[in-house]
C-alpha cells in the first residue's frame, strides 16, 4: 500500500497517510462502513444520486464539527438527488450522539473505525493517528469521481463552495 509522506501536516508536523488519493475521472472505489445502526452502508447503496463524501478526523473537534454542520445545511438543498456522507473513524456509537446533539440529521454519517478499509482505498488513512485526513470528494450519479480536495492540514478547513457547486451541477 503506498504511503505518502510530506503532503500532509498537523500544526506544522508532517504525518504519513496511507492509500492513493482518488482523482477527478477515477471510479470511485465501493465501500462498507458503519452506519450509526451498526448496520453496513456502502457506496452502491446510493447509486444513482450524486454523493458528497465529507471525510473528517473526528467529529468532537471543532472543524471537523464546523464542516458537519456546513454539509449539513448545505444538503438540504439538493433535494433527494444527493446524499451527503460525512466519514471518520469515529465509533458509531459517538456518531450517533454527535449527530443527536448537533441535529445533524441530513448528512449521513458512516464509521470507518472497524478496519479503515475506506481510508486505505481513498488515501485518507493517516497512519500514526489511525483516523481520516480531512478530505471532500464528490462522486456522481454513475460512480466516477468528479471532484476530490485533499486538505493538506489537519486544523485547516475544506473548500466548501467549490463542491457543493460540483454536486448542482451534476444535478442539472
Amino acid at each position: 500500500m503506498a504511503e505518502r509522506t510530506g503532503e500532509l501536516t498537523f500544526k506544522g508536523n508532517p504525518l504519513t497517510v496511507l492509500g492513493a488519493k482518488v482523482k477527478v475521472g477515477d471510479k470511485a472505489p465501493n465501500f462498507k462502513l458503519l452506519g450509526t445502526d451498526l448496520s453496513d452502508v456502502s457506496l452502491s447503496d446510493s447509486a444513482g444520486k450524486v454523493r458528497i463524501l465529507s471525510i473528517v478526523p473526528s467529529l468532537d473537534t471543532g472543524i471537523c464539527d464546523i464542516q458537519t454542520r456546513k454539509f449539513n445545511e448545505k444538503i438540504t438543498e439538493f433535494g433527494d438527488g444527493a446524499i451527503c456522507y460525512t466519514i471518520s473513524a469515529d465509533l458509531p456509537f459517538a456518531q450517533k450522539r454527535w449527530c443527536g446533539n448537533a441535529g445533524a440529521d441530513n448528512v449521513v454519517c458512516l464509521s470507518d473505525h472497524r478496519d479503515m478499509s475506506f481510508g486505505d482505498a481513498y488515501g485518507t488513512h493517516i497512519k500514526e493517528l489511525r483516523l481520516e485526513q480531512r478530505a471532500v470528494i464528490v462522486v456522481d450519479k454513475d460512480g466516477v469521481v468528479q471532484y476530490a480536495e485533499y486538505v493538506p492540514e489537519v486544523a485547516q478547513e475544506p473548500e466548501y463552495d467549490a463542491p457543493l457547486a460540483k454536486a448542482k451541477e451534476l444535478l442539472s
